[in-house]
């Protein structure tokens, strides 16, 4: 993603409290990476729109709350949500829209908007989820899987990344953690076997629940037609964030 630098976080907002997390979770993102926060609403054709959109000034100020040193790009557009978004994906470093607590066992795991960026967008993109009270649910480790996937190694890259921006463990499940382990000395790191989910390798109980489940081109490709739950490695999967990094 070298070339990616100087491109901006780009977070989607709609006004509901799911896309305030998304916006709290990706002003860190952006600061972290000393890049613009480039906020996007995007409305309906045929619906009326202030000149200064109330969604955006509640997510700017939702921004700025969050850490007051971020550089903000705000803007309002008009078409379809998820084509919008998607068609800013190539200028972005990371995409980022929340997503909403499931309603019911089967309801969809993912909106139109979130679905639209997991199947297409050209840069990574992290789906926020809300609990059914409104909270992120983002607390608990950062899983990634280890894995024979041409991308694994900027997936692992990824979620120590987030481990350390995040001050999460990283659940890695798999037994190839040695490498990981020495570059990132200051993150602390848990390895789990693959298919259980619960034992840890080195004799420890892993720590809580999945907060964040970082993932490859292979599940962005096939997110959207999972059902929960699945035989995916990470326990709990795709009904987390996820930050998804596509090939």
């Amino acid at each position: 993603m070298a070339d990616r630098c100087h491109q901006p976080v780009v977070v989607g907002v709609d006004g509901s409290r799911a896309a305030l997390n998304a916006v709290r979770w990706a002003t860190a993102e952006a600061v972290n990476l000393d890049v613009p926060l480039r906020i996007v609403h995007v409305t309906p054709i045929g619906e009326q729109a202030s000149c200064r959109d109330a969604v955006l000034e509640r997510a700017e100020d939702a921004a700025i709350q969050t850490m007051e040193s971020v550089r903000l790009d705000s803007v309002l557009a008009v078409g379809n949500p998820g084509d919008v978004l998607v068609g800013e994906s190539p200028h972005a470093q990371m995409m980022c829209v929340g997503a909403r607590a499931r309603q019911f066992a089967q309801s969809p795991l993912f909106g139109p908007t979130a679905s639209a960026l997991a199947e297409r967008a050209r840069c990574p993109v992290a789906i926020i989820r809300s609990r059914g009270d409104g909270t992120a649910s983002i607390d608990g480790v950062v899983a990634v899987v280890l894995s024979d996937e041409a991308d694994n190694d900027d997936v692992i890259h990824l979620a120590m990344h987030e481990g350390r921006l995040r001050r999460a463990t990283v659940r890695q499940i798999d037994r190839r953690t040695d490498s990981w382990v020495r570059r990132y000395p200051d993150v602390d790191v848990e390895t789990v076997a693959a298919g259980t989910g619960h034992a840890g390798l080195d004799g420890k109980r892993p720590a809580a629940g999945v907060g964040l489940a970082v993932v490859g081109g292979a599940d962005a490709n096939r997110i959207t037609g999972l059902r929960v739950p699945n035989c995916h490695p990470i326990a709990g999967y795709p009904d987390c964030s996820v930050l998804l990094l596509r090939s």
